[in-house]
């Protein structure tokens, strides 16, 4: 029998870094001290949508989106889905207020309802629903859909994260990106679906592409370059209707990040791509491109199993956050994009330059280093991983003359420099970090120094390939060779389309490379290309 209707905690629990105050959770008595009388009042409880609000009739499946979970915390997570009948047109729903009913249960037919309730679909966030639980057990699994005017969604799987102060056995994770709509199918994420006992996956970026349809490509874009909400909504839900994308985000609890493509193609802080130096575009002042930063973080946030407190506050968000899986791992999920200084030397793969040199140049801004830098110490987790965007390893390019890919880290040493002293001088072992961008896996050793390297290493790095982006791929390029012995600190590297599945203990952490054959045929099989272990206290690769 299903228990009575639970009302919904924002608890901030200890396993997560609350960055702000979720503006949506705000008390009755700040409420009203605000200037919201009590008939307003009255309109934002449940209660009184039910009384106040009539559901539409929906002539077709409101939930063409599917659902998704996330941030799972030792007692809760965020529990998502957006309502849209008409997905590629804006959604199609009414400018009102929905109520909606959700079920978590623990059985797949929902036989064991063990919590009910209902939330609002506003007009305002495009009907998309974040309904953050707590009060959970720890370590348990569960099944939820949602209900709307005679509909059910799908019905997806998630998890809450081990006890804080607990000492799981094994943790299993993805890590995951990159996947462009044109380039290909999306069979890796079908392949993801089917991994037994994920504890998360980790989205590192580039969910969607902004850019316009390309002739040439197995599958095509639904528009124009995006600029405005309705268009970044109606490409969130080209990518949705996925079914191996759907598929996935039903069957695992995701960490969602963001990269450049969410907004636009190597974008850095306030600057745009378009910022002058190109001929053939004209520049967008830092107060424009806000505008569609707005516009995509909105989407964003609308589109991802986030809770409140991620909530975009204009063109700003504070999408950096920590959580932590028990005395096993503790996870920092970085935000490589918002609080950059714009890309050095032309912002390409391009030799040194005095900008690239300035050792006030920054990769994560001050706050966010400051936050991070009271993580990077002893004693808080067997394992410490960064989860985050773009590769930290140094990949010199060049053939003669050293050469840099300015728009990752390699284009900020001061920064990775000041973040692996950190590192080193706390005495912290177990760095793991993990990245995308680049459309190519990768797997190395990151040291102190790496002009130096008899200054030791301070962890390693696993960059996951792309899920479609670039094609169907090789297993090499012509300059692999050369460029694995100019930094003899990457062990690893492969041109496939893929993911990596990570298993930690207390003794290892280990990396999986799994490719998809092709991905401009869908379909197509899962094949492993490499396989890497690394031992508590000694950040080396150990191939197997």
């Amino acid at each position: 029998m299903a228990r009575p209707v639970a009302r919904l905690g924002t608890g901030k629990g200890a396993a997560m870094d609350s960055q702000v105050r979720h503006i949506l959770a705000l008390s009755r008595r700040g409420l009203l001290r605000g200037g919201l009388g009590m008939a307003a009042l009255a309109a934002l409880q449940p209660g009184a949508a039910r009384r106040a609000l009539a559901q539409p009739a929906f002539g077709s499946n409101p939930f063409t989106l599917g659902v998704a979970s996330g941030d799972p915390w030792p007692d809760g997570m965020v529990l998502w889905t957006r309502l849209a009948p008409a997905p590629l047109e804006g959604g199609g729903m009414p400018m009102l207020a929905v109520p909606v009913a959700w079920d978590l249960a623990e059985d797949a037919g929902f036989r064991t309802i063990i919590r009910q309730g209902e939330a609002l679909a506003r007009p305002e966030l495009g009907h998309a629903l974040h309904v953050e639980l707590t009060g959970l057990p720890a370590g348990s699994s569960f099944h939820y859909r949602f209900r709307v005017g005679g509909w059910e969604s799908p019905v997806g799987r998630t998890r809450t994260a081990p006890a804080a102060d607990g000492s799981p056995r094994r943790l299993r994770f993805v890590n995951a990106g990159c996947q462009n709509y044109e380039h290909g199918f999306f069979s890796a994420w079908r392949h993801i679906a089917a991994e037994d006992d994920l504890d998360f996956v980790f989205h590192y970026g580039d969910y969607i592409y902004e850019g316009g349809p390309r002739g040439g490509q197995p599958r095509r874009h639904n528009s124009a370059e995006v600029y405005s909400l309705e268009a970044y909504r109606n490409r969130y839900a080209l990518y949705k209707l996925d079914p191996d994308l759907a598929a996935a985000q039903a069957a695992h609890p995701f960490l969602p990040s963001f990269d450049d493509h969410e907004v636009d193609n190597d974008w850095a802080g306030p600057f745009s791509e378009e910022d002058g130096s190109r001929r053939d575009r004209p520049a967008v002042p830092p107060e424009i491109f806000a505008l569609r930063k707005q516009a995509a973080f909105q989407a964003w946030y609308e589109h991802m199993p986030l809770r409140p407190s991620q909530l975009p506050r204009g063109p700003e968000i504070t999408a950096y956050r920590g959580l932590r899986f028990g005395r096993l791992l503790e996870v920092s999920v970085l935000d490589t994009r918002s609080f950059r200084t714009d890309q050095p030397c032309g912002g390409a793969t391009a030799a040194s330059c005095p900008a690239r040199e300035d050792p006030a140049a920054q990769m994560i801004g001050p706050q966010q280093e400051r936050w991070l830098s009271d993580r990077l110490r002893p004693g808080r987790a067997r394992w410490s991983l960064l989860a985050q965007q773009v590769p930290m390893l140094q990949r010199d390019t060049g053939a003669d003359t050293p050469r840099y890919a300015m728009d990752k880290w390699d284009g900020y040493p001061a920064a990775r420099d000041r973040l692996f002293a950190r590192v080193q001088e706390s005495g912290l072992q177990g760095l793991v970090v993990v990245s995308g961008d680049v459309h190519a896996a990768w797997a190395g050793t990151l040291l102190r120094d790496f002009a130096r390297p008899e200054r030791g290493a301070v962890g390693v790095e696993f960059t996951a390939s792309s899920i479609s982006s670039g094609g169907d791929g090789t297993e090499h390029l012509p300059a692999t060779p050369r460029i694995l012995a100019r930094n003899p600190h990457l062990a690893f590297f492969n041109n496939r389309r893929g993911y990596t599945l990570h298993e930690v203990t207390a003794q290892t952490v280990t990396a999986r490379f799994r490719a998809v054959a092709a991905v401009s045929h869908p379909a197509a099989a899962r094949e492993d290309r490499g396989y890497f272990a690394v031992e508590h206290g000694s950040p080396a690769l150990n191939p197997g």
